[in-house]
């Protein structure tokens, strides 16, 4: 496990870590929070199958730690994570997901979580970055560490090639969010599902590393993904 903030003792915090799991498979739930009730250390606070149940849950809690998926039912990790950090800026989050591409890596950090690990990793180095994270290291497992440093260091695709990471369908989505369409008006549009649209937009801004619809609208303008009329 990569620590981006080193320590040469181990950290004992005098108050427990609270922790809550945000996960839509209970067996995946029970597994993590059985390890962790054993910890003296550590607290198990709540666990959430949603993101509108972690968020009520959060807002009630003020937890430590937050381990979230990604890939949850209606409000996705991202934006869950994105809420979390709004309302309760003291709760650090944790991603603990099976997805390591750049779609899902840089959306999660961006929108506020301190570190990212992969559900491969073993017992101990979770409880490890459980309680490193709760000191304000930020924890990476390998592969994300070397594609942050990759990302740092420039060596990725300028912005203007990764609109050729787009579809067809993906640039029909981009013009119409440039344009101020809502997810409906553009579903109505395409003839497509407005949960279509969702799934659209997500890959949209994974792929080209963006937080919101609003920075996506503004870089299709800026990239004449949009042609301005003419007056």
């Amino acid at each position: 496990m990569t620590k981006l903030v080193n320590s040469m003792q181990p950290l004992q915090p005098t108050n427990p870590i609270t922790v809550m799991m945000v996960d839509d498979h209970r067996i995946v739930r029970h597994g993590v929070l059985s390890l962790l009730e054993v910890q003296d250390d550590i607290e198990v606070v709540g666990e959430a199958d949603s993101g509108e149940q972690a968020l009520q849950l959060v807002e009630e809690l003020s937890p430590t730690i937050v381990l979230m998926d990604l890939m949850l039912p209606g409000m996705s990790g991202v934006e869950a994570t994105r809420k979390v950090k709004q309302l309760c800026p003291g709760t650090q989050v944790i991603v603990l997901t099976s997805y390591h591409d750049d779609e899902h890596i840089f959306p999660a950090l961006r929108a506020g979580a301190i570190s990212y690990v992969l559900k491969d990793v073993g017992p101990d180095e979770l409880i490890d970055t459980i309680r490193r994270t709760a000191q304000g290291e930020a924890i990476l497992s390998p592969r994300i560490a070397a594609r942050l440093v990759q990302e740092i260091q420039g060596v990725k695709k300028e912005a203007r090639n990764a609109l050729a990471d787009l579809s067809e369908r993906e640039l029909e989505v981009l013009r119409l969010i440039a344009k101020g369409d809502s997810n409906a008006t553009i579903a109505e549009k395409l003839v497509i599902s407005e949960k279509t649209v969702k799934g659209h937009v997500g890959n949209i801004l994974g792929k080209l590393h963006m937080l919101d619809r609003t920075q996506a609208a503004a870089f299709a303008w800026e990239q004449g993904v949009v042609k301005r009329v003419q007056k």
